[in-house]
């Protein structure tokens, strides 16, 4: 039988999709020991938005909730989504940053970390794959998928190389917005390897337009070594294809994909009720499960999808949901076509939402907007509307090297600012990519350790 290896995505990219990232590491603990027997070749857990939301809403330390799934995981491999020279936030930080967040994402249990640029320029993935492949965990390098005018086999054919003459053990193709047609995709893989390229090759989707499943089965035809799916009860709709579901249909097809269905059954079971108490508060909202097929015109991600709705929710403007997407590819197609992934598709959709409900193109232009116009988050695929640029730098030249290379290190600084509120480096690297929303996780932590403090005092004296 073929080999074809699994990455189960619930704990990272299923509930970022579905319901915002908004699930606490105490609704999902008590599996993490079945999980591991499950024979996942990973599990993706960390990255992507989850650290933001740790801090932000679910008052937790993501290191150590890093490190209490490691705890629990230690058969399986643990994956990340690292968005290259952004990290884990929305801009640029220094090398120096780069450098010492993905080494202690190794030190602390992450076996393998997916890189990825928002505009595909490898510049910015560069620093983050070294130190990956310094410190002994495996670099996937990664190729953000879209469709425009100007993306095609040939560039990412070329992307596939430079990915793998950079040293990343395996590739893997980003779909972010599940609008990659299976034979799109059969062909994609095969034009890879024909072009030389022979690191194994991942496949990530979403089922949002309904191709997911039969792409990742085109995926596996053509020689894929993986896929990402979800556990069956947070799977569709804006999340990944099922993992049972899968499993079963490639099994038939003669693809050993490594997983005990037995287990795979128990840990949908465990996450059947979570899934529900969340439908109830209304955090996971059905809209996002089902079919969204013009998505193939919009390309909207799952999680951007899922934070549109509680935006608009918030703004009681929920009905002008089809206007934000029907600008959405326009402001794209302004920006120069940048795929649609972290920090992009937040910086579209944004842009997107304000032009609609200001009832005005560009009368409002985001500050992300302007810095990506200067430049400070790489070369764009494509040109940008002229006058857009015109309108945001005047006479000023962008900037073409690249942005990096003009911040100064950031953490010695960042250590001194936090003085005494920093418990151990880890801290100063959250506070420097989220520093707001650090600062209030400190002093909420020391709260609580004051009013544990008080108990066991009151405790002892009675």
């Amino acid at each position: 039988m073929k080999k074809l290896d699994i990455t189960e995505t619930v704990l990272r990219d299923a509930n970022q999709s579905l319901m915002a990232t908004r699930l606490p590491i105490t609704d999902f603990e008590d599996i993490l020991d079945t999980m591991d027997q499950a024979g996942y070749h990973s599990v993706e857990c960390w990255g992507g938005a989850t650290f933001d939301s740790c801090l932000r809403y679910l008052g937790e330390d993501p290191w150590e909730r890093l490190c209490t799934i490691k705890s629990h995981l230690k058969h399986t491999k643990l994956q990340m989504l690292l968005r290259g020279q952004n990290l884990l936030g929305y801009h640029h930080y220094s090398d120096d940053t780069v450098r010492r967040f993905v080494r202690a994402s190794v030190e602390n249990g992450m076996d393998i970390i997916r890189i990825f640029d928002a505009l595909n320029d490898l510049r910015n993935i560069r620093t983050a794959v070294d130190e990956c492949l310094k410190a002994g965990a495996e670099a996937q390098g990664t190729i953000c998928y879209t469709l425009s005018p100007i993306h095609n086999l040939e560039a990412y054919v070329a992307l596939g190389k430079e990915i793998e003459s950079m040293g990343c053990q395996s590739l893997c193709i980003k779909d972010m917005a599940g609008i990659m047609s299976p034979q799109e995709c059969y062909d994609l893989i095969t034009a890879l390897k024909k072009g030389g390229v022979k690191i194994p090759i991942y496949v990530h989707t979403h089922a949002t337009t309904g191709l997911g499943y039969m792409t990742l089965l085109k995926a596996a035809e053509a020689g894929a070594a993986g896929i990402d799916t979800a556990t069956s009860c947070f799977s569709g709709g804006t999340s990944q294809p099922t993992t049972e579901s899968m499993v079963y249909a490639l099994s038939q097809m003669g693809f050993d994909c490594g997983v005990k269905y037995d287990v795979l059954k128990k840990v949908n079971d465990f996450f059947v009720p979570v899934q529900k108490k969340f439908v109830e508060k209304g955090t996971f909202d059905p809209y996002v499960l089902s079919v969204k097929a013009d998505a193939l015109t919009y390309q909207i991600p799952g999680g951007m999808l899922s934070n549109l709705v509680a935006q608009l929710k918030a703004q009681n403007a929920i009905d002008r949901l089809d206007e934000v997407l029907a600008e959405t590819p326009k402001v794209r197609a302004d920006l120069g076509y940048p795929p649609l992934v972290t920090p992009m598709s937040q910086m579209v959709g944004v842009q997107a939402t304000v032009n609609v409900l200001l009832g005005e193109r560009y009368k409002n232009i985001g500050k992300e907007v302007k810095a990506y116009i200067r430049g400070e988050y790489g070369t764009p695929p494509g040109k940008i509307d002229p006058e857009l640029v015109k309108k945001v730098l005047g006479d000023e030249s962008p900037i073409t090297g690249r942005y990096a290379e003009t911040l100064a290190p950031e953490f010695e600084q960042a250590k001194k600012e936090l003085g005494s509120r920093a418990q151990s480096d880890l801290d100063v690297l959250s506070y420097i990519a989220f520093p707001q929303q650090a600062e209030q996780f400190f002093e909420q932590r020391e709260l609580k350790k004051a009013v544990k403090a008080t108990y066991t005092i009151k405790e002892v004296r009675e």
